[in-house]
């Protein structure tokens, strides 16, 4: 056993140095968790092996020429780095910015009701009228607020089903919401690069997608051709939702309630729409 800890050096081994290993080894899966499934995991096999070959280059064989063009050009990949992981970094430092420790830091909170969503969805599905909501949480979504055209304006079914209607100029695109309020209406989103989505969903589905991976926002979507309620939450898409299905999983994604006690004047709304 005395031979064992000399031979790994254990007998210097100390509680700083197990923290150490801890913390490398939490990043380590941490990064390899963000970045399983997605094309950045090839990339990263590919810069591991870049890197190995470099090393393995810098420390054996007499290759003088490599080795310097390698030694000039190998500390500047962390540009290329940082520019192909782009993406990747930005859901890192969002998913880090909801831990519940720093939450305490945020000036954002969810309005406490979502029964005018809810209404306008089912009325638009109804009607068969392609619809895109998108509920601003934690991370807020200025870049895309300033994209379309500004409203802070009271929250209302209403004004919803207005804004979605086929002759308003506002329309086509996505509107925000931001606590209580309608920030803006006719806003772009980002359309997601999942190749794994079904060749079904169109632009209106795949922007709503393409929002909530970059973003912890939850989004209500209604299509125009079939008109289905979807709810996308981190990349995932629920479709065919009824109002009351809809209603419940808002309140448990961003409230951690339930609908079971559903107001009057909602359950009669929606029965008789």
């Amino acid at each position: 056993m005395i031979g064992i800890f000399e031979f790994f050096n254990l007998h210097r081994f100390t509680l700083s140095d197990a923290v150490d290993i801890l913390i490398v080894t939490a990043l380590i899966y941490q990064i390899l968790i963000l970045i399983r499934g997605t094309r950045a995991m090839q990339m990263a096999i590919g810069m591991g092996l870049l890197a190995i070959f470099y090393f393995a280059i810098l420390r054996g064989g007499n290759l003088p020429t490599i080795q310097t063009i390698l030694t000039y050009t190998f500390p500047y990949l962390i540009f290329a780095v940082i520019a192909l992981f782009a993406v990747e970094i930005r859901r890192a430092l969002a998913h880090l910015g909801k831990n519940p420790l720093l939450r305490r830091f945020s000036s954002n909170s969810v309005f406490e009701t979502y029964d005018e969503i809810v209404l306008a969805a089912t009325s638009l599905s109804s009607q068969r009228v392609g619809g895109l909501i998108v509920i601003e949480r934690e991370i807020g979504l200025k870049n895309y607020i300033e994209s379309g055209v500004a409203l802070d304006a009271q929250l209302s079914f209403d004004l919803l089903v207005t804004i979605f209607s086929p002759e308003a100029p506002l329309h086509d695109g996505a509107v925000i919401i931001r606590k209580d309020r309608i920030a803006a209406a006719a806003c772009f989103l980002p359309l997601t690069v999942n190749p794994a989505l079904s060749k079904q969903l169109g632009t209106r589905h795949r922007a709503a997608i393409g929002v909530t991976e970059e973003s912890d926002a939850v989004v209500v979507v209604v299509s125009e051709e079939t008109g289905i309620i979807s709810l996308v939450v981190g990349g995932i898409i629920e479709r065919d939702l009824d109002g009351e299905t809809l209603r419940d999983r808002l309140h448990s994604i961003i409230e951690g309630k339930s609908s079971q006690d559903r107001p009057t004047y909602l359950t009669t709304l929606m029965e008789g729409r």
